[in-house]
């Protein structure tokens, strides 16, 4: 007994250096940390730079937001709206919100910058205040929802539906978690919010409101903001507060240690909004680091000379490289060597200029950021309206698009012709395009025949028949908004792909030739061996 586990030792460790049995975990990719929670209902925790999340619970689930509502409604006037521009106070924005709404104490008549404005709306939370921007913005309060809407689209979200600039009580107006991530992501993003947002305190000079004709002090309301209070939180950049009797306690709150901004989302709180958002960056910043991207990514990493390999011939002297401010979030153990990439040719409008492609990178099954493949030293371009011809005239057969995909450009006329001809095709299936006169001499000049009155029978067939048309018509009319959002999902498919193109073709690629160099790149880079554990030894 004792030699036969002498045996088996001896070829255990005999498999484990030959490398027979898998990498032990203390060699393998470091665990996704997971050792968090938080009582709030839904929530969530984000590294700003690189987008991954780091955890979240439930955090799709539609909840009421509360004012923490205002961080779209101030995004949206600060790229829209002058800061300097006069805002005047109607009596609808002052006078119609729900009793116990936190306000900064204007009067119909009252006039303030929208610089002053976004402070009280930020830091005091004022809810009258967010009418009177809607107001300037768009004209009311319901054209200035419809473009949160369409902001908050823009930025990714799917979960939300925005009725109001203020977040009070509105049973259609709700957000989740992660679409309120994506939201402060861009706000914290914005030098603008970002100053405004990060302030203690703001003093309205006097003469600004007839309440206060001496000028009036606010303060921010985020206790973890302020130095002075118990809950304050090394790092902290700004976020805002939040609740309604609906939406209970909410928080957003965006904090930045050693190069890692992170930011956080509590969504129906039960008093324990500080404590959870303390948690989840105490977790975040203990377990988590950012990696810069450049310098790291080394198959993607300046492929000027696989290029020249390639054979294919460069349009002048391009070179394309992974874009520098990049990052992905990793474990505190993990190396990036563990990451995988890639390519992603679906350029959102957001994607800078010089960008051809989007590199996706993953951890183990998560999402941990994302960089641009960008060309750079490129040549001034100015469009040949020949070639933008050329590339309408080509649209449907753009990476292999064709036939029921082709739609024409935004903008872009249609073809010439192409609504007779359709209308002649509709005429000749069903046997004549227009009713023609009639020629035939036998009948012409006759009259009418008199109606007789219907039977019954022939009446319930009428009606039947009106029963019908109107299902006919209702499902043609959710077929018609069926097909719409179809056709539209295609258009914009295909001017992604075309925006792709012509960038490329910027510089002298088609996609194909772009493809191909892509595709031995990769090959190339795969034909290189990953270094094993034995290797790993070898260098320590």
């Amino acid at each position: 007994m004792k030699y036969k586990k002498k045996i088996l030792c001896f070829f255990l460790c005999i498999a484990l250096m030959t490398g027979l049995f898998p990498v032990s975990a203390a060699l393998a990719a470091a665990d996704w940390p997971t050792d968090v929670s938080i009582s709030a209902d839904g929530g969530i925790l984000m590294d700003a730079g690189s987008g991954a999340i780091l955890y979240e619970k439930n955090s799709r689930e539609a909840y009421y937001p509360a004012s923490i509502t205002k961080i779209l409604t101030a995004l949206i006037i600060i790229e829209n709206c002058d800061l300097d521009e006069t805002v005047t106070f109607s009596s609808e924005a002052v006078n119609t919100l729900e009793p116990g709404a936190s306000i900064l104490g204007a009067r119909a008549g009252d006039q303030l910058s929208v610089r002053e404005c976004l402070y009280a709306l930020l830091l005091q939370s004022a809810n009258e205040v967010a009418n009177a921007l809607a107001e300037h913005c768009s004209g009311s309060i319901g054209a200035f929802a419809e473009l949160m809407n369409e902001k908050a689209r823009s930025l990714g979200c799917t979960s939300s539906n925005f009725a109001n600039p203020s977040g009070l009580n509105d049973e259609n107006h709700y957000t989740s978690a992660y679409d309120m991530a994506l939201i402060s992501q861009a706000a914290f993003s914005n030098p603008t919010f970002v100053e405004i947002d990060s302030t203690t305190y703001y003093d309205v000079p006097a003469g600004k409101l007839q309440q206060y004709p001496d000028g009036w002090r606010y303060y921010a309301h985020h206790r973890m903001l302020k130095k002075n209070d118990s809950l304050y939180y090394s790092g902290i950049i700004g976020g805002k507060t939040g609740y309604t009797s609906l939406a209970g306690n909410t928080l957003v709150t965006c904090a930045e240690r050693d190069g890692m901004k992170l930011i956080t989302v509590i969504l129906n709180g039960h008093q324990t909004h500080y404590s959870d958002t303390k948690a989840l960056f105490d977790f975040g910043f203990k377990n988590f680091r950012s990696v810069a991207v450049a310098g790291q990514d080394s198959v993607y990493q300046e492929i000027e000379n696989d290029l020249a390999i390639g054979g294919i011939q460069l349009g002048g002297s391009i070179r394309l490289s992974v874009g520098k401010n990049s990052a992905v979030t990793l474990p505190a153990e993990g190396e990036f060597s563990d990451v995988s990439s890639s390519l992603n040719y679906d350029l959102q409008e957001a994607a800078p200029a010089s960008a051809v492609a989007r590199i996706d990178y993953t951890y183990g099954d998560r999402n941990v950021g994302h960089a641009y493949l960008e060309a750079v030293s490129v040549p001034a371009y100015t469009p040949d309206p020949a070639l933008l011809a050329e590339l309408a005239e080509s649209a449907g057969a753009i990476s292999g698009t064709a036939g029921a995909d082709s739609v024409p450009e935004a903008g872009e006329p249609e073809p010439a012709g192409a609504l007779e001809s359709s209308g002649a095709d509709e005429g000749r299936a069903s046997g004549s395009g227009v009713q023609e006169k009639d020629e035939n001499p036998e009948t012409a000049g006759r009259e009418a025949p008199e109606k007789k009155d219907r039977s019954p029978a022939v009446s319930i067939l009428i009606k039947g028949i009106s029963v019908l048309a109107v299902i006919s018509v209702i499902g043609a009319a959710v077929f018609g908004f069926l097909t719409y959002r179809a056709h539209k999902e295609r258009a914009e498919r295909i001017l992604r792909q075309q925006r792709r193109e012509n960038r490329l073709r910027k510089w002298g690629y088609s996609t194909r030739e772009f493809d191909q160099i892509m595709e031995e790149h990769l090959r190339s880079k795969n034909q290189i061996k990953k270094p094993g554990i034995r290797d790993r030894w070898k260098k320590s």
